[in-house]
């Protein structure tokens, strides 16, 4: 059986996983769900200076203070920039690395180095002093009236430094095996940043928060190398 980390993207929490978790809990598998410094129901940690490292701190933390081994890491969306991270810290800890409709960047650049024109402008519109502001849950993808509801209550501002903090890399990740899911279609990079770093592609028809609006699908995927 394998051991699953899910690590959420921008606004969310580990809550946004509970679907699909249950899912790789039913099969058999070991999950574990972490909320990111900041965000979901550790919002009142965030501070200005809450950023990209931060993030990676946590998720490593996680990966060592669980004594977690042959990890099946995934990152969603702005996570992929933490999990490649976090994998660089500990690769003897991380089995495979599975990037979710995922950001990802070379050592020195950060999100935003990585985003068009338009992605910036729509990012500097959420800005609100240090942190970014909720986004409407239709831009992610959720549309059911019931899942918008619920993402409302939930979803919390995003720490600005996240998205302006550049990665730092020893280049230790480049070894941990790495595969994509790029939900489709859509108008963001995720499939030309998998092209350029060399990974696997697999196609997942449902909007950018597929653990959302398309669990059982991505429980299906991402049990395809378990």
């Amino acid at each position: 059986m394998a051991t699953y980390v899910l690590v959420h993207g921008a606004w969310h929490g580990g809550w946004c996983w509970q679907d699909v978790a249950d899912l790789l809990r039913s099969a058999g598998h070991t999950v574990h769900t972490p909320t990111l410094t900041g965000l979901g129901e550790r919002a009142h940690l965030r501070s200005p200076d809450t950023g990209l490292a931060t993030h990676a701190e946590d998720v490593r933390s996680v990966l060592e203070g669980e004594d977690l081994r042959d990890v099946k890491l995934v990152g969603h969306s702005y996570a992929g920039f933490v999990v490649r991270q976090a994998a660089d810290r500990v690769p003897d800890r991380v089995e495979e690395l599975i990037m979710l409709d995922a950001w990802a960047g070379s050592s020195g650049e950060s999100l935003l180095d990585r985003a068009s024109e338009r992605f910036r402008a729509w990012v500097a519109a959420l800005a609100d002093g240090d942190v970014l502001a909720v986004p409407p849950p239709e831009s992610v993808g959720v549309t059911a009236p019931d899942q918008v509801a619920r993402l409302r209550s939930l979803l919390t501002p995003q720490p600005r430094l996240t998205f302006t903090e550049a990665a730092q890399l020893t280049g230790r990740v480049d070894a941990v095996p790495c595969r994509a899911i790029v939900c489709t279609p859509s108008r963001m990079p995720f499939r030309d940043v998998a092209v350029e770093f060399g990974w696997a592609v697999a196609e997942l028809q449902s909007g950018h928060d597929a653990m959302v609006t398309a669990p059982d699908a991505l429980a299906r995927l991402l049990l395809a190398s378990a």
